[in-house]
Parts: structure tokens; C-alpha cells; sequence
């Protein structure tokens, strides 16, 4: 597709579970797209160099930095931002997580840091303290010291974890 510099393209996706369109030139940042055209305005913009992590969302359900994204490459992909984490009855254990063990001030980066951080427990269940903060490290936050952060990050892995040991053991007695 060749399209001129200032020449808008429509762009569908899957935004947060539903189908959306908007319009951006072939220039325009998925971060800027989805603020500005989409209204997510959970995605924050920071560096625009893919350093700080801001911006993070999930495409096709792993992290990414939405300002090293052209909104065109989004096209027909499944984009998930911070929106998508709270549901009908409130806040995600992972932001309750946050929120417990104090692991935002600003909360400026905080979005981005989400993302990441529930992509990662998608992967790995029991995380150490080393792998928590290395997935960590890939994100700017001038406020917490990261403490915090690596706290609810753990907190909600254990706690994943044991549900999870709950149901099969609910299965088992069921069998029964």
C-alpha cells in the first residue's frame, strides 16, 4: 500500500474486546492513534524513543511499546491497554495489588507498567524476585523505587497460584 505522507488510512482493530476504527496518516504513532483518535487515554506517551515503557500496551497479547508503532501496522490486530484490566466490578487483583503495596505515586508510568507486568505473569506463574525485576527494568518510573512494584507483582503471582491449586483440587473432589 503506498500512501501519501498526508493522506489518512482507516485502521480497524480489536481495542480492549471490541472492534474499533479511527483514521491516521501513515506517520502517526499507535500511542497517539489510540489517545487521540480512539480515546484511550490510559496509554501514555513519554519518550517516544521505546526507552521509558509508558506507552505500553498489548498487541496480540504481548507487550509492546506503542510509540515504536505505526497505528497502520495495527490493522486487523488484537490491542489490549490498561482500560482492558478493571472489569465490571472494579479493579484487577493486579492493580488492587498496586494499590496495597503502594506501588505507584505519580502514576504516570504506571499504565504501561501494568501491561507489562500482566503480560509476564501470563508467562511465567512463579516468578522470582531477580525475574520480576528484570522484566521491571525495562521501565522508567521516577517516583517508587520499584519496591513497591515488585511486592504486587509477586503478591498477585502466589495468589494466582494458589486459586489455581484450589480449583484443580475442587475438580479432583468433584471427580470423586
Amino acid at each position: 500500500m503506498h500512501a501519501r505522507a498526508d493522506q489518512r488510512i482507516r485502521v480497524t482493530l480489536t481495542l480492549n474486546g471490541r472492534e474499533r476504527s479511527g483514521y491516521a496518516e501513515p506517520r502517526t504513532q499507535l500511542c497517539d492513534f489510540l489517545r487521540h483518535e480512539l480515546g484511550a487515554t490510559g496509554t501514555h506517551v513519554g519518550c517516544e524513543h521505546g526507552v521509558c515503557g509508558a506507552c505500553t500496551v498489548r498487541v496480540d497479547g504481548r507487550a509492546s511499546r506503542s510509540c515504536l508503532m505505526l497505528a497502520v501496522q495495527a490493522e486487523g490486530r488484537r490491542l489490549d491497554t490498561v482500560e482492558s484490566l478493571a472489569g465490571e466490578v472494579g479493579l484487577s487483583d493486579l492493580q488492587q495489588a498496586f494499590r496495597r503495596h503502594h506501588a505507584l505515586q505519580c502514576g504516570f508510568c504506571t499504565a504501561g507498567i501494568l501491561m507489562s507486568c500482566e503480560e509476564f505473569l501470563d508467562r511465567v506463574a512463579d516468578p522470582s524476585e531477580a525475574q520480576v525485576r528484570d522484566m521491571l527494568s525495562g521501565h522508567l518510573c521516577r517516583c517508587t523505587g520499584y519496591t513497591g512494584m515488585v511486592q504486587a507483582v509477586l503478591d498477585v503471582a502466589r495468589t494466582r497460584r494458589e486459586a489455581t491449586v484450589a480449583y484443580s483440587q475442587q475438580q479432583e473432589n468433584n471427580d470423586v
